[in-house]
């Protein structure tokens, strides 16, 4: 994780505080709208505190009124800036351009560890496609969701599309997404898109980081495994999954996590787990 602190960053402040990791957007003043630095900032947080390992969960929250405005105008102008030129490598040029963005938010299911969304006001376009990578949700009484390009002129290219039908019925994606319009905190928990709702952010905070916590209690081999399992699930047939965890277990299974876990339960105590690995820096020769 000191790796992840100790990179600088201009959009986002990221820290830990135990097992769990916090990464928090940091621009108030602009409603945290998502700038150029964003794009490569976040992903690079995110990838940072999974290579290193120690974390067992990933809080994203933000500070002001909004969670986030979203894509920040200064994209769309730069993106302006290459609409010249032969047609063919100007395509070639956005569709790489759009792959990137796309990455930044794939980073969340990549990670080997849950990642929680914690939003209070607005989160509008980007923003939604952010949570939609997340593995819960959780908002205050005051949020609002928007799936705003389509008001834009163009169609959501980040997630959205993508991940939300996954999420919530069908019917309902289709229409907030053809019109554009808000969704408020009740009716994102009515369709499942978000857990809980809380009076304010302070609740949602103290709430978010007491399941954060019952997260980091629990093995973080078997938790990463259990994250991996239900999101090869919702791509895969029923045999295709059962197939796969069971090649899972067959590497992955081990008894120490297992012995450790029936011990603490035995003496009542905490169970001490070690840490995932964090990532190979370099080979040796």
């Amino acid at each position: 994780m000191e790796a992840a602190q100790t990179m600088k960053y201009s959009t986002l402040d990221v820290e830990q505080k135990g097992h769990i990791a916090y990464i928090t957007l940091n621009r108030p003043d602009a409603m945290n709208s998502m700038i150029p630095a964003f794009w490569t900032e976040f992903p690079a947080a995110i990838r940072a505190i999974d290579d290193e390992g120690s974390a067992r969960v990933i809080v994203i929250t933000s500070t002001g009124k909004h969670f986030s405005a979203g894509m920040d105008l200064s994209v769309f102008l730069n993106m302006k800036e290459d609409f010249k030129g032969d047609p063919a490598r100007r395509a070639e040029r956005m569709r790489r351009m759009v792959k990137m963005l796309q990455d930044s938010f794939t980073a969340i299911e990549e990670a080997r560890m849950p990642v929680i969304g914690a939003v209070q006001g607005g989160a509008i376009g980007g923003a939604v496609d952010l949570l939609s990578a997340c593995d819960m949700r959780y908002c205050t009484q005051d949020a609002f969701f928007t799936i705003k390009e389509t008001q834009l002129g163009m169609t959501a290219d980040v997630g959205t599309l993508q991940r939300l039908p996954k999420l919530i019925p069908i019917g309902v994606v289709k229409e907030l997404a053809y019109t554009g319009r808000n969704f408020g905190a009740q009716e994102a928990r009515e369709y499942g898109f978000v857990n809980n709702v809380f009076n304010d952010h302070d609740a949602m905070l103290d709430g978010v980081n007491k399941i954060a916590q019952q997260i980091a209690a629990n093995s973080p081999m078997a938790v990463s495994g259990t994250k991996t399992m239900i999101n090869y699930a919702i791509e895969h047939t029923v045999e295709d999954s059962l197939n796969y965890m069971a090649t899972w277990q067959a590497g992955m299974f081990q008894m120490e996590d297992v012995f450790t876990a029936m011990e603490a339960q035995k003496t009542k105590t905490l169970p001490d787990y070690p840490p995932l690995l964090g990532a190979i820096k370099e080979m040796k020769s």
